[in-house]
């Protein structure tokens, strides 16, 4: 099989690879117009967020086979449209479920105990205790929109804390056998309970601006807010009044809604949501590196991997 690798990726996926006798060219370096020119000689395409598999592409991928993507969402990839062309799908969210899970972890205990503003005080010669008394993550309320591969992964990370545990996922079925400690509930529930809500769903036109005014408004006491999914999923300017209002006490966020397509480029100097949280004490921020990982770059390039060889297997 001829494959074409659009994005980097971690060396072991190549290797893998080649042991499989698939015949590897590197497109990294490629524009978007260069790759539709070359398509046609491909019969599968690795990428991660570089550029968008849509109706363009397919109709000049005209030996397509496969479409693997190093990472776990699959927005900037038409899956409907390939799969009507008969193109497999393939994606790893397993390789960064647990680094995405560690790093709400990190996020969450880092705002409950007003880690990056007691650090930056005591950095500048400034000794505040009373000012940065803590809140305890145990005994608390945490909600988990999405119950796949992260959210599943946060909740069993979760248990050890003396937590109550919410799942909401319409499309899931939670076995109380595997999750005992898991309630599963629906809006209500999590309106009417929650202190920590934490998002881990895909972004689709179903979940695209779920937490917006509406949301926040909604719940009857203030949270605790973790996006780690995707930035469109979360309005920023809706975070940016809930923290106003105190609807949100604390948020962290690995994602923004005024994220690039590609995930590489975010103008941020223009944006008053986002100069409003930088200056926030109650908002951690990271530029979308929750499933950044040393770790989780191989696990994806090797979880990737198996799962072409195992289809190659039955369909060689």
């Amino acid at each position: 099989m001829n494959l074409l690798l659009i994005d980097t990726i971690h060396p072991v996926f190549s290797e893998r690879m080649k042991e499989a006798g698939v015949q590897i060219t590197d497109g990294f370096a490629l524009t978007e117009e260069e790759i539709l020119k070359i398509i046609p000689s491909f019969e599968a395409i690795v990428l991660r967020s570089r550029i968008p598999v849509n109706e363009k592409l397919l109709n000049a991928a005209t030996n397509l086979r496969l479409i693997a993507r190093a990472g776990a969402g699959m927005e900037n990839i038409d899956v409907i449209a390939a799969q009507k062309r008969n193109i497999v799908c393939l994606n790893a969210p397993e390789g960064n479920r647990n680094a995405v899970a560690e790093h709400v972890l990190a996020m969450l205990l880092s705002l409950l105990n007003n880690i990056p503003s007691a650090d930056a005080e005591v950095r500048n010669n400034i000794w505040k205790r009373e000012a940065n008394r803590g809140t305890e993550l145990e005994g608390k309320t945490i909600a988990i929109i999405g119950f796949g591969n992260t959210g599943s992964t946060l909740a069993s990370k979760l248990r050890s804390f003396n937590v109550r545990i919410l799942a909401l996922d319409k499309y899931v079925s939670i076995d109380k056998k595997f999750y005992p400690f898991i309630t599963q509930v629906e809006w209500p529930d999590v309106f009417a309970h929650a202190d920590i809500v934490s998002l881990h769903v895909p972004l689709t036109s179903e979940t695209t601006n779920l937490a917006d005014d509406s949301f926040f408004n909604s719940f009857k006491k203030p949270i605790w807010f973790i996006n780690t999914s995707r930035g469109k999923v979360a309005s920023t300017s809706a975070i940016v009044k809930a923290l106003k209002s105190g609807k949100i006490s604390g948020a962290g966020l690995d994602v923004f809604d005024f994220e690039d397509s590609s995930f590489e480029q975010v103008n941020l100097s223009s944006n008053p949501d986002f100069c409003y949280l930088r200056q926030s004490r109650n908002a951690i921020l990271t530029p979308h590196i929750a499933g950044w990982t040393h770790e989780s770059n191989y696990k994806i390039a090797a979880v990737l991997s198996n799962k072409i060889i195992d289809w190659l297997r039955t369909n060689s």
